[in-house]
């Protein structure tokens, strides 16, 4: 099994010209695949050394034998030479760069981009890799993990955002980090003067997301029980179903109850312990005590098989073509009445 490293403590050594020969970067999150390749491709060379020494390839246009042949060169009037293969997922016998790794050029940084899967950790090719370079896994993340990610980026910009507006980013964006990166420094440059926080307002005016009619809003009117707020937002749903699908309103109900199931069966129900039993903030975690005490194990439960249900109906299975307000709106009933 290959040594953990974090995504921060590559930024930081490759920031410094600190170099590893050889990168396998590999994992379901494109974001911090590309943000580290980005950061070997803007640290390693000089504008001027690029032309001859920064070579990049896609895996279904290229062979292991013709990886390899590029990353034996030398390169020409510098000290590196950066070789980088995208989709590397696409190349046929990947597993036969082992040849180069055990006898590799010191002067070449070869970073292998693999996404949408992962290298079975067993195999000699990641143990050698292991053993000279980095393998890093890039996880997906979950959605409950994502508002809390938004917090800590915008932290590391220099600013701060509200719970409520990184939580409607992520209700509208979802698990896409690249996306959501481009949206907030979007914002960053809305900011007023003088000022660094991005507020639900600014979310609200320069992105189109409502601030009272979001799926944040609905989960909260859910969970609180307020039968008129989820009602109206269900209602407002059904009217702009473009940008709100019944679809991810059901993916955030199924995520909050599945979670509050967990919660019930904690042995310590404060925000601190809820917040780390299922890796969320602790500002979130109010919203699971508030749920703890308005639904029941038996009543939590009873609501993911409901969603579950409506999720089937909402993708045509028994459904008779009912509309999709309306199948919201009776979910509704069954949650807030029975």
């Amino acid at each position: 099994m290959a040594k953990k490293v974090s995504f921060e403590t590559i930024l930081e050594q490759i920031s410094l010209k600190i170099f590893s020969p050889v990168y396998l970067l590999m994992g379901e999150e494109s974001y911090f695949i590309d943000r580290i390749t980005d950061a070997i491709l803007a640290n390693a060379l000089d504008e001027s050394e690029r032309d001859f020494n920064e070579i990049i390839r896609y895996g279904a246009d290229i062979t292991v034998e013709t990886i390899i042949n590029e990353a034996r060169f030398y390169p020409s009037f510098s000290k590196f030479r950066v070789v980088v293969i995208k989709e590397a997922q696409e190349v046929k016998k990947l597993e036969d760069l082992v040849s180069y790794v055990t006898h590799l050029v010191p002067s070449t940084i070869l970073v292998i981009n693999y996404k949408n899967g992962t290298i079975d950790g067993r195999k000699k090719i990641i143990a050698d890799i292991d053993k000279v370079g980095v393998v890093f896994e890039s996880k997906k993340f979950y959605d409950n993990q994502i508002p809390a990610w938004i917090s800590d980026y915008t932290s590391k910009k220099g600013g701060k955002i509200e719970p409520k507006a990184s939580a409607m980013l992520a209700d509208f964006i979802g698990q896409d980090l690249n996306r959501i990166v481009s949206e907030i420094d979007k914002l960053w440059i809305t900011i007023p003067a003088g000022k660094n926080v991005i507020t639900a307002d600014l979310v609200e005016k320069n992105i189109g997301i409502s601030k009272e009619y979001n799926n944040y809003e609905f989960l909260n009117s859910v969970v609180s029980k307020d039968i008129l707020k989820a009602n109206r937002i269900a209602q407002y749903f059904d009217k702009n179903p473009k940008n709100n699908p019944i679809i991810l309103s059901l993916i955030v109900l199924y995520n909050y109850f599945s979670l509050l199931m967990l919660c019930h069966y904690l042995p310590r129900k404060d925000e601190n312990s809820i917040a780390q039993a299922i890796k969320i903030s602790p500002f979130q975690a109010k919203n699971y005590l508030i749920g703890l005490k308005n639904y029941s194990p038996f009543k939590t439960m009873e609501i993911v098989g409901l969603v579950r249900k409506y999720d089937a109906k909402a993708k045509g299975v028994g459904s008779n073509n009912i509309p999709d307000g309306e199948l919201l709106r009776e979910l509704l009933f069954k949650i807030l009445h029975n």
